[in-house]
């Protein structure tokens, strides 16, 4: 059970993490918080030490959040191909994302790319551990004889991740989700033609 505080310290965090993953890390600021989670700086400062501290904390939460939900997504597939097309079907519609504003993963990598060192350290940690576990899903199907041993998981897991993160961007630059239908088909039947 978590104190008042602890609750109190968690709404923030939830109330903060659409608007810095719409506004960015640099675009939000405190007063946006403030107003959306009606409290005092007073309230806000007791919890968090600075606008940075505030910031690595709602990266965080939006990180663990999204992890979260796509290894529950992932975890619904009985197969490697099901766990697979899970992963994939997660970003069917890229104008309504889970958290406002597209994926955080990637919003979060663009900005911290080259002003937030500590943040872009722990983007690059949950992207290279969601790759190893897209990598031993892979492999997984391979040894279970749904895949051939022609797949290459590490290029397959790159192309699929980059593919779907690139199409999010896109289709919300363009404000149309059809473009991500015919990604994902495409990425199945590449999927498909390794089948054993």
């Amino acid at each position: 059970m978590l104190t008042k505080a602890e609750r109190t310290k968690q709404f923030i965090l939830e109330t903060a993490a659409p608007i810095f993953n719409q506004k960015g890390i640099s675009g939000a600021n405190i007063d946006d918080v403030l107003d959306a989670a009606k409290l005092t700086k007073g309230c806000l400062y007791g919890h968090f030490e600075s606008k940075e501290d505030l910031a690595l904390q709602v990266v965080e939460h939006m990180l663990e959040k999204n992890v979260e939900k796509m290894r529950s997504t992932i975890s619904k597939g009985k197969t490697a191909k099901a766990k697979v097309f899970a992963f994939l079907d997660f970003y069917k519609d890229p104008l309504n994302t889970y958290l406002k504003g597209g994926c955080p993963i990637f919003n979060i990598a663009v900005e911290s790319d080259d002003n937030f060192p500590a943040i872009k350290d722990k983007i690059a940690g949950v992207i290279r551990n969601g790759q190893n576990i897209f990598v031993s899903i892979l492999n997984e199907g391979i040894q279970a004889g749904e895949f051939s041993a022609d797949l290459d998981p590490v290029v397959y897991a790159f192309k699929a991740v980059s593919a779907v993160e690139g199409g999010v961007v896109l289709c919300r630059a363009m404000n149309t989700a059809k473009p991500m239908s015919g990604l994902i088909k495409s990425l199945k039947m590449e999927l498909e033609s390794y089948a054993s």
